[in-house]
């Protein structure tokens, strides 16, 4: 065994000659402990807290979302359906029209977005996850699916009869004001024949139609679209399919992936993240450095003995060793339990709830092997600086 590890290994779990440098032993100890044990909790909260908001995007956004390079439109084919349907790693696809329109219902006005979707839209996206009440669209041109938030403003609901009617308008295309206001704008009625809910945003942006009754509306012709939206199979390869994809509509679209489509959330979340996981390092920081007072204490503690193996033929480097070994030990172990610390923590957190948002929803938490990796690498390398500078104080000075 080596003998700068043996000798520090005996210097950790053998106490001091003083009861002052026992209690400074354990305040470093616990300080390591507690460092790791926070950091550990705060990423693991982080991740579930990414998961638990990004979690509506999974319900509302495809795997792969396809838009015009210009413009608000582009032209999609039956030759192009039919590459498309055949292509590899594509498991459904669905065609979109989407415009800003101006609602009214019975005296109530919101501007929104009209969201025109095939009957395949099904199979893209889980309309059954989002809709909380009433019926999906069916073949009727004459019905739409409003949002929660939007059935609120306008004093709305799942209507059974077509007498009380929901007024789309969209402004038609052209230059200057019109004489006639009444002329400047399409309009269709539909009838709302079910709720969806996603998040509060989402909830107060669209409603869905057919996209019969959202061509109609905008006067488009039926090989237009503006976006198509891709559910992927298992084992896609997304880079090839959206290779693929280019090269199908000649270079004439932009692809985005779901992480693409959420490009701000995801920022925000990975900012957060990372300003959190800076502050409690800092944190730990400070409580680490409690090692490098211990170690120095332990050195004083320590002097006689330090010299007698100086004496003996022990050399300098071999006798910093000894307290360099004997903080990163201290280190380490503190870490470990600092890591099963905040293990259990988290465990008995989505067991039993110990931290609610809400009274029905706790805080959302989630155990990574990127968290316990994270966490140990960054205490034990803050604890083996600390235990450099602590035992680079030994000199020739200390030990004559």
């Amino acid at each position: 065994m080596n003998f700068s590890y043996y000798i520090a290994r005996r210097y950790l779990f053998s106490p001091g000659s003083s009861n002052a440098i026992n209690i400074i032993t354990i305040i470093a100890a616990s300080g390591v402990v507690i460092g790791a044990m926070a950091l550990f909790l705060v990423l693991s909260g982080f991740a579930g807290l990414k998961d638990f908001s990004l979690q509506f995007s999974t319900y509302f956004d495809p795997n792969l979302k396809i838009f015009p390079s210009e413009g608000k439109t582009f032209t999609f084919t039956e030759g192009q359906r039919a590459k498309l349907a055949k292509l590899d790693g594509v498991a459904h696809f669905s065609e979109i029209v989407e415009e800003r329109v101006f609602l009214d219902f019975r005296n109530k006005q919101k501007t929104s977005y009209i969201k025109g979707v095939d009957a395949n839209y099904h199979n893209v996206i889980q309309t059954d996850s989002i809709l909380v009440y009433g019926d999906w669209l069916n073949n009727n041109d004459f019905q739409v699916v409003a949002g929660n938030g939007i059935c609120r403003e306008l004093s709305m609901g799942v209507e059974q009869t077509y007498t009380n009617l929901l007024n789309i308008y969209v402004p038609k295309p052209g230059k200057g004001i019109p004489n006639d206001p009444s002329k400047a704008f399409r309009t269709e009625k539909a009838v709302n024949i079910g709720i969806y809910s996603v998040n509060e945003e989402l909830d107060k942006k669209y409603i869905f139609a057919t996209i019969g009754l959202a061509r109609k509306l905008l006067n488009l012709s039926l090989d237009k679209v503006t976006h198509i939206e891709l559910k992927l199979s298992p084992q896609a390869n997304e880079e090839e399919l959206i290779k693929n994809l280019q090269s199908l509509f000649d270079h004439t679209i932009i692809i985005k992936n779901r992480a693409q489509l959420n490009d701000t959330l995801y920022k925000m979340l990975n900012t957060e993240n990372l300003v959190s996981y800076l502050i409690i390092t800092l944190i730990a920081i400070i409580a680490l450095f409690n090692v490098a007072g211990a170690i120095i204490m332990m050195i004083i503690d320590k002097k006689s003995n330090v010299k007698t193996l100086y004496n003996v033929g022990s050399s300098l480097p071999d006798i910093r060793k000894i307290f360099l070994f004997q903080g990163s030990l201290m280190t380490v172990l503190g870490a470990l339990l600092g890591l099963f610390l905040g293990f259990v923590v988290i465990v008995m957190q989505q067991q039993f709830g110990l931290l609610m948002i809400t009274p029905s929803l706790t805080y959302p938490t989630k155990i990574t092997a990127m968290s316990f990796i994270v966490v140990f690498f960054t205490i034990t390398i803050i604890g083996f600086v600390a235990s450099l500078l602590a035992s680079s104080r030994i000199n020739q000075k200390l030990v004559q």
